[in-house]
């Protein structure tokens, strides 16, 4: 740990310019001809510029697909022979800190950072309840350290009051655009959609390849279409990227979105992205926080996801000396911050007033095939996930761009 916050070799410094996946919706925007200004500074012809996006189509779609990093796609590509082949122009963009689906949707949706969004991992603490919140799932759990309770519920919070910032969507379909976003019937009006990706008008589609029959119908006339695919990251997640089962889940990603290229109307730009990808945990350079006295003093809550964590602090303790004990733990398996070192090296952007009580006093940010999970907090299959992200390695970071004009 330094004040400095230099890299170590290994790790890359997340971005929320013109080349960061917040700029991915205001370039689509600038392709539709629509001008957008985001909260931290992103206009739209300049995101499309950067990005190589054409200008002057009438209609787009947008395919975002959960866990496919650039690297998970280059190391599999034989199992995605029509990404591949988009691939073949380099482009790419980076993600969010922590890398990690609501911190890095947030980002994307609104095209901004999440010291601005509020979202700022898989869990966080909730400051106006002291309660462990699950972005995700938009629940909460108001004592998570206290053994054979079950005091989880609906998140005590509403999604617009957490994610305060407008999204690209609503900004679009305020212009008049038709903005549509087809998905699994359980998504519409969610905790996540509404504080990530409000703004489009929701079709309820089972599956890809009935997203992409939606996708198709309405790019009959002109507008936006967004697509969420979430397989290929969930494969990950339960056998590993170097599983035949992600690869089966990439090549039915992969045949899917060649079909919607051939099928959506001529001039249709379609545009590829990822939230993140995934590296393999490797159980041997896993720390746990209830087994490791060291750790757990002065901790009053751990936050985040094995690959990046927000440690909460017990009230008078100093951040410093919470933060040096962990540094000195974890060694080469994780780069440790205090948080307003992690700020002012611009981890998570501009941080909004609102959101600095929810960011952890600290920040770690895994090395290498490295987790820290908590016993008490983490059941068996999660601290047992082969796949994993959140942290600042190129694997979980660097994500495709992949754009095709039909």
């Amino acid at each position: 740990m330094t004040a400095t916050l230099a890299l170590p070799d290994g790790l890359l410094a997340p971005s929320y310019g013109t080349g960061s996946l917040a700029a991915v919706l205001p370039a689509v925007a600038g392709a539709l001809g629509t001008d957008v200004t985001t909260a931290t500074g992103l206009r739209s012809a300049d995101c499309r510029d950067a990005l190589g996006l054409p200008s002057g189509v009438s209609r787009a779609v947008v395919v975002l697909v959960d866990g496919l990093g650039l690297g998970n796609l280059a190391e599999r590509g034989g199992h995605a022979p029509f990404l591949r082949s988009l691939a073949a122009d380099g482009r790419s963009v980076l993600s969010s800190f922590p890398s990690t689906t609501a911190a890095a949707l947030a980002t994307f949706g609104t095209g901004t950072a999440p010291g601005r969004t509020g979202l700022l991992g898989y869990t966080q603490r909730n400051p106006a309840t002291g309660g462990l919140a699950t972005t995700v799932s938009w629940t909460e759990q108001s004592d998570p350290y206290r053994p054979g309770t079950k005091l989880s519920g609906p998140m005590r919070a509403e999604p617009e009051s957490v994610q305060r910032e407008p999204t690209v969507f609503e900004t679009l379909a305020g212009a008049g655009m038709r903005v549509t976003s087809p998905g699994p019937a359980r998504f519409a009006g969610s905790g996540m959609t509404r504080a990530a990706l409000r703004g489009p008008r929701y079709v309820a589609a089972e599956g890809l390849d009935a997203q992409v029959g939606v996708a198709v119908r309405e790019l009959r006339e002109p507008g936006l279409v967004y697509l969420y695919h979430g397989a290929v990251d969930k494969a990950g997640h339960q056998y590993g990227p170097q599983s035949w089962q992600w690869g089966d889940a990439l090549e039915e990603a992969d045949s899917e979105l060649r079909r919607l290229v051939r099928s959506v109307p001529r001039g249709t730009l379609v545009v590829v992205t990822a939230d993140h990808g995934q590296v393999t945990a490797d159980p041997a350079r896993q720390h746990d926080v209830a087994a490791l006295p060291e750790l757990a003093h002065d901790v009053a809550l751990l936050g985040g996801e094995p690959r990046a964590g927000h440690v909460y602090v017990t009230p008078g303790t100093d951040p410093r000396d919470v933060a040096a004990r962990w540094a000195a733990v974890l060694g080469d398996d994780a780069l440790v911050a205090v948080r307003d070192d992690a700020i002012a090296a611009g981890w998570l952007g501009p941080v909004a007033e609102h959101v600095l009580p929810a960011v952890g006093d600290v920040l770690v940010a895994a090395r290498g095939a490295a987790t820290v999970v908590d016993s008490r907090l983490h059941p068996s299959g999660a601290r047992e996930m082969p796949g994993v992200h959140g942290s600042l390695t190129p694997a979980e970071m660097v994500v495709p761009l992949l754009v095709a004009q039909a």
